[in-house]
């Protein structure tokens, strides 16, 4: 789990830098420009982070299905070995599932004006400005979004399903509350990502709600990566008794 945690919290780190920054200074008024070259960057390391962090949250749901439905075997099934190439394929594929439209976007052409209607390149306000026809690259970016979004969705949830079932089975009240405050996190992170995710990507254009996408976005470049710090550290015992310590030593 903290293998798990340690790379979705880089992941965040280098997402939120590839974002933040620069809407900061749009919002403020001291930034308004950016390169074809930058815009494209930004749009590339976005995706394929956001690619990546489904795979994650996906490898993170399996881990929580082999802890509560095969705790017995779990240190052998979830080692360190087995951990790390899963972690290494979620990043592998996030970075190789993007690249295709990176190529293919790349390879617009821009005529009119080049005003971006967005906070940063996201795909649907860089190819409204292109004067190219957008049916190959909306089909491309539906079926990658599909792929991407609905298999890692379809893996966690399939993972949920067993993880409630084997819960409800538990006899007792407590063990059923100490099963399911292992997943509690990862629950809530998932329905916020998998939800903001979805209506982002997974359907044949979204250049009609160019304005919406910019208000659902949020969550996914700023709300979702604040949250997290919070929902899992105040669900996690350890973390709680550590910052117990510090308050009452200072």
């Amino acid at each position: 789990m903290y293998f798990c945690l340690c790379n979705l919290s880089f992941l965040e780190i280098w997402y939120t830098t590839a974002c933040i920054p620069k809407a900061i200074g749009v919002m403020l008024d001291t930034s308004q420009t950016i390169s074809f070259t930058v815009c494209l960057l930004q749009l590339f390391f976005l995706l394929s982070m956001g690619a990546t962090e489904c795979f994650l949250l996906a490898v993170m749901a399996y881990d929580c299905y082999l802890a509560i439905c095969q705790p017995l075997h779990y240190i052998f099934l979830m080692n360190s070995t087995f951990c790390t190439q899963l972690a290494l394929l979620s990043w592998l594929c996030g970075f190789l599932s993007v690249s295709v439209l990176a190529v293919l976007i790349s390879r617009l052409s821009f005529c009119g004006h080049n005003v971006i209607n967005h906070f940063i390149c996201d795909i649907d306000s860089w190819i409204a400005l292109s004067c190219a026809k957008m049916h190959l690259i909306e089909l491309a970016t539906f079926i990658n979004s599909f792929i991407v979004v609905m298999v890692s969705c379809t893996i966690t949830l399939v993972s949920y399903i067993f993880i409630i079932s084997t819960i409800l089975r538990i006899p007792s009240a407590q063990g059923r509350k100490k099963a399911f405050s292992t997943c509690s996190a990862h629950l809530t992170l998932v329905t916020i990502w998998y939800c903001s995710g979805i209506f982002l990507y997974v359907k044949p254009s979204a250049q009609k709600s160019l304005d919406l996408n910019k208000t659902i976005n949020i969550f996914n470049t700023m709300v979702t990566p604040l949250l997290n710090p919070f929902i899992y550290t105040l669900r996690n015992k350890e973390v709680k008794e550590a910052l117990g310590k510090i308050i009452r030593g200072m």
